[in-house]
């Protein structure tokens, strides 16, 4: 009988290795999933609930939040908690990693510390399989790269950042800063074609360290042009971008996230129409034409609340906690329902009776485990495993109706034993 208990243990052991196993080889694909575009920019974690409301309502599941980590915040156990509400609010998050904040930008990032992001990126259980990570934000101005204007150090960060990465896990995908496609060629700015063309100077497969594309696709001039104008500085930027690389020679197929876009408003009424009402039409016209792209697997508008200048002018909240009118008009936007890949994998920590009732072809028992996974057991949710005519199903639901990641619960285990063993 013990000895039997044991092969029993080893083949539900092995299935389930197995099984976690091969679902975490490599990044998928966003552009061949069932996918809600929509999205929001926030500043803060206590804006999610917000974001929620906007990005999954009108049929809609599973939209994205862009949001900042910076080098001073790294904090796994608050970030961790961040992840965990972003997973039961359906959230996809879009982590842009920043430095520090100095009098008149940001600091120079500095390749010595990238040892130390990787290491507090991969203590946290991510929300779904894909681990959306942008390398900086717009080093086409100086005041965001320490003060200097430095492509070839650009490209050295943001190599060396995705090569250690995705030495940690396949599931990284790399996305490059969004650039300002309107800034000229100064002392403090550079053409964002210039800067593209010097980084693939410095090292031609620069862009196969990137499973993406970070577009900044805002409605130029004076963040206040037309939804239906085209080209570098407008809505559509990020056609522009994309056709721009193809003429470096870049041939990869990099889906694109607009990680940064929308209109400024103001209190004024300009020739009758007040100008939030027009934000609100002109973010319903590219929702539907410019970004109803099949390249574009994210639209995050920039920002959800953000009270202080000089960014307040494209706050979606107002100052008395409630939302202009273009928050309601996109949240009314019908939306998919989207279905992104979440690992799945099981710990079986204990047996409180072993799998040895026969039932419909199985053995059957009950055993602790644990979600060591990335999604949440709910209602009569199963897990399936099968290798070389060994097959094991849990199901997570005993005495919890919910079951988090990190949690554990009894769980109703049954097997169905290879015949050599049956035998």
């Amino acid at each position: 009988m013990k000895s039997l208990k044991k092969i029993i243990l080893a083949i539900i052991s092995l299935v389930l290795f197995t099984t976690s196993s091969r679902q975490t080889y490599a990044i998928v694909d966003p552009l061949n999933a069932v996918n809600n575009p929509f999205g929001i920019h926030i500043l803060d974690e206590n804006d999610l609930e917000d974001a929620a409301k906007l990005v999954n309502s009108s049929g809609g599941d599973w939209g994205y939040v862009t949001l900042v980590i910076r080098k001073d915040e790294r904090n796994p156990k608050r970030w961790q908690e961040v992840f965990d509400r972003m997973r039961n609010l359906h959230l996809i998050p879009i982590v842009r990693i920043a430095t520090r904040q100095m009098d008149d930008g940001w600091e120079k990032p500095n390749l010595d510390e990238i040892d130390g992001w990787v290491a507090f990126l991969s203590q946290l259980n991510w929300v779904i399989k894909n681990r959306y990570v942008v390398i900086g934000n717009e080093p086409n101005h100086s005041k965001e790269w320490g003060g200097e204007i430095d492509p070839v150090g650009y490209a050295k960060y943001l190599s060396t950042f995705s090569e250690k990465l995705k030495k940690s896990s396949a599931d990284y995908f790399m996305l490059p800063a969004g650039f300002d496609a309107s800034a000229p060629t100064g002392r403090k700015t550079l053409r964002e074609d210039v800067y593209l063309k010097k980084m693939l100077e410095e090292n031609p497969h620069i862009f196969e360290s990137i499973d993406g594309w970070t577009s900044h696709s805002y409605p130029n001039p004076d963040f206040s042009g037309s939804q239906d104008a085209e080209g570098r500085g407008s809505v559509k930027t990020f056609e522009w971008e994309l056709k721009y690389l193809k003429e470096l020679g870049v041939t990869k197929k990099l889906p694109v996230f607009i990680t940064e876009t929308g209109w400024t408003h103001t209190k004024e009424v300009t020739e009758g129409t007040n100008n939030t009402t027009r934000v609100g039409e002109k973010l319903k016209a590219s929702y539907e034409l410019a970004w109803n792209d099949e390249r574009v697997v994210a639209v995050t508008p920039f920002i959800l609340n953000y009270q202080d200048p000089p960014f307040d002018i494209f706050s979606w909240k107002k100052k008395d906690g409630n939302f202009y009118d273009f928050y309601y008009e996109v949240q009314n936007l019908p939306k998919n329902m989207g279905k992104p890949v979440q690992v799945i994998s099981v710990d079986i920590l204990s047996i409180i009776f072993p799998p040895l009732i026969p039932e419909n072809g199985y053995m059957t028992g009950v055993v602790v485990v644990k979600n060591s996974g990335q999604n949440i057991w709910e209602g009569n949710d199963k897990i399936y495993a099968s290798n070389r005519g060994m097959e094991v199903v849990i199901e997570p639901k005993v005495l919890f109706s919910k079951v988090e990641p990190g949690q554990k619960t009894p769980a109703v285990i049954k097997v169905r034993l290879p015949k050599i063993v049956q035998s």
